[in-house]
Formats: structure tokens, C-alpha cells, sequence
């Protein structure tokens, strides 16, 4: 498959320093903003999907009436989030 370029960026040159200040060893300005891209669409995705998932909700309580108590909704998402901290502590410590 043949390769394609992105345009070039224009940057005040002290940024770029900075930028090439923060490379990791055997990281290249390129492969970096790469990768920035490819996280930045990712977002973008997920950022989509969130949308829909709330127009979809939002159609659905429209039809039915039906919806979660904001505080079901918190306390799930609080349960949520002590669980990943709780597997966090448990990664750090099995080091």
C-alpha cells in the first residue's frame, strides 16, 4: 500500500523545542504527532459514540417516560471508580 503525507504544520519555533525537548529516546517528531493524531481520532470516536448513546437515551425517555435517579446514576459510577482504584493499588503493589 502506498504511503500518503499530512500537510505540514507551521509552529513558532520555541514550541517545537519544547516538543522535541519532550520526545522519548528513539522517538521521532513525526512518529509523536503520529501518534497524537491517531489518539485525537480515537477521542473523536468515542466522543461520537457517547452522543449517540445519549440521543438514544434521550429518544427512549421521550417514548417511555422511563429514566435512572441521578443518584442511582452516581452511585454507580462512584462503585465504578473505587473498583479501578482499588485494581490500580492492587497493579502498583504486585510490582
Amino acid at each position: 500500500m502506498k504511503t500518503a503525507t499530512l500537510p505540514p504544520i507551521r509552529v513558532e519555533p520555541e514550541f517545537r523545542e519544547q516538543l522535541e525537548g519532550a520526545l522519548k529516546e528513539g522517538e521521532t517528531l513525526t512518529t509523536f504527532i503520529e501518534d497524537a493524531i491517531r489518539e485525537r481520532m480515537r477521542r473523536r470516536h468515542v466522543d461520537a459514540e457517547f452522543h449517540a448513546r445519549g440521543l438514544k437515551a434521550l429518544a427512549e425517555w421521550r417514548v417511555t417516560g422511563e429514566s435512572t435517579p441521578a443518584a442511582e446514576v452516581i452511585e454507580k459510577l462512584e462503585a465504578k471508580l473505587a473498583a479501578a482504584r482499588a485494581e490500580l493499588a492492587r497493579r502498583r503493589s504486585a510490582k
